[in-house]
């Protein structure tokens, strides 16, 4: 896509957001506070720097000011764009909800959803017990059991609706700190009746693979009892089919992290700069989505 017409769709969607939702969160900035950009050119900013393969706030900054200068020439000193985009961390949440409703799905009770979590990372190892930034949701407690890693930082919860040939729709998402079990926000999560839901292990109660529950069942890879080393043929052909169907969530958690560099969030400083990472960069993915789908 040519990059002129790839900023102004970047702006045009914000736009559309703003006016149909974001407004009315605005924050009241002082008079001290350069005004130049608007909040919507100050995500414009940030989205397409993302999307342009800039992954951090000053080197997107530095690249806005080489070559979009004349797109915004009033763009501020790097102090002053990093402090407006921090006070817009809420907005990035809300545009986030507005992108998910707009991408081409809804939750179907004929095709299975999908369901997953990502570590986001703020430190691990030894110096996750050193880190104190956002601690209003990021814990040290958090471990991924894929990468063997315990972690302090938030956990990203994904839910996607099965395309048959394609990567999964994205229909909801939920942040949590890093300690927040599977299973507790699979309890949290209000669905449909009806709906099929295929997920890891981690979501498993009870060592049951498959449960149902108002409606709504379960699916999970078969969970070896106590001193039991190996599944017998049944159980190996359950897990295998379950995993295969929920496999394309990974996809999408992979595709996210290649687009936005989501997961390692070591150079954050503060709660808004957490938001501005993660819903930011989930915004940049949801627009390529879009684009993705919708061509």
């Amino acid at each position: 896509m040519d990059w002129q017409y790839q900023l102004i769709s970047v702006y045009l969607t914000i736009c559309k957001a703003y006016e149909e939702k974001l407004c009315g969160n605005m924050v009241r900035l002082s008079n001290h506070v350069p005004m130049g950009l608007t909040d919507e050119e100050v995500m414009t900013i940030y989205l397409n720097g993302v999307i342009s393969g800039h992954y951090k706030v000053k080197n997107i900054y530095e690249y806005t000011s080489r070559h979009l200068r004349d797109w915004f020439p009033r763009l501020p000193s790097y102090e002053g764009f990093n402090y407006r985009i921090n006070k817009l961390s809420h907005l990035f949440e809300g545009l986030v909800e507005s992108l998910l409703a707009d991408l081409p799905a809804d939750i179907r009770r004929d095709l299975p959803a999908l369901l997953d979590s990502m570590p986001i990372i703020m430190a691990q190892g030894g110096r996750r017990f050193k880190a104190c930034v956002a601690q209003e949701i990021a814990t040290s407690n958090g471990y991924c059991a894929t990468k063997n890693l315990h972690y302090y930082g938030i956990k990203l919860h994904l839910m996607g609706q099965y395309t048959n040939g394609s990567m999964p729709i994205p229909v909801n998402l939920l942040i949590t700190n890093a300690g927040t079990g599977d299973i507790k926000v699979w309890d949290e999560m209000k669905l449909p009746n009806g709906l099929r839901v295929f997920a890891d292990k981690a979501y498993q109660r009870g060592g049951n693979s498959i449960e149902q529950d108002q409606g709504i069942t379960l699916f999970t890879p078969v969970k070896k009892k106590k001193g039991q080393k190996l599944l017998d043929a049944a159980d190996r052909l359950l897990s295998s089919a379950i995993s295969s169907v929920r496999q394309p969530i990974e996809c999408v958690f992979s595709w996210i992290e290649e687009k936005t560099k989501l997961q390692m969030a070591s150079k954050v400083r503060s709660y808004e700069g957490l938001m501005v990472h993660v819903f930011g960069k989930l915004a940049a993915a949801f627009i390529l989505l879009q684009q993705k789908f919708c061509s």
